[in-house]
């Protein structure tokens, strides 16, 4: 399937004065992010949050498509004070993947929520899975130390039965 590998770069205009401020707490020159534009997005490793605006921009979408994803519980940026949107590393990776259901595949915004939440459970489950995996191999290496020293038990506990000699004295017949 073509366009799941890499994202294209983005190409679009830089505002230098709104590259040069600091967003999120972090700053950025404006020649980093041309230089990171040029780049596809799934390698660009950043630091900071970024506004509702920039990201807008960097993907090529309106403002309002961001607000709605948002409505719609696809994505769920942090606030500041002032209740600006800051979008992380991560919100952007979601956006990714929720642009590519809509432009590659045509999802429509019900069709991303029921593949985001599929999507979640599943990677909640594989971490279920893999606890799960580490307790059973700590459970078997366990059991095995134990079982190589049979004054600690076996994996299989052993009841034998007591056998107690009768008194040794005179009989009566």
């Amino acid at each position: 399937m073509a366009g799941w590998e890499t994202v294209p770069p983005f190409v679009f205009e830089v505002n230098w004065v709104q590259a040069d401020s600091v967003v999120g707490g972090y700053s950025e020159s404006a020649d980093e992010i041309l230089s990171a534009a040029n780049e596809p997005v799934t390698k660009r490793k950043s630091k900071g949050a970024y506004m509702i605006s920039a990201v807008a921009e960097m993907y090529g979408i309106h403002p309002q498509t961001l607000r709605l994803y948002e409505r719609e519980g696809l994505l769920k940026p942090s606030r500041t004070e002032g209740n600006t949107r800051l979008y992380t590393d991560e919100d952007l990776q979601r956006l990714e993947f929720i642009l590519s259901l809509a432009r590659d595949l045509g999802v429509n915004i019900s069709g991303m929520a029921i593949i985001l939440q599929m999507r979640e459970r599943m990677e909640e489950m594989q971490r279920q899975i893999q606890d799960f995996v580490k307790y059973i191999q700590e459970e078997v290496l366990s059991r095995a130390n134990a079982a190589a020293d049979p004054s600690k038990g076996a994996i299989v506990p052993i009841r034998r039965a007591v056998v107690t000699p009768p008194p040794s004295g005179g009989r009566k017949r």
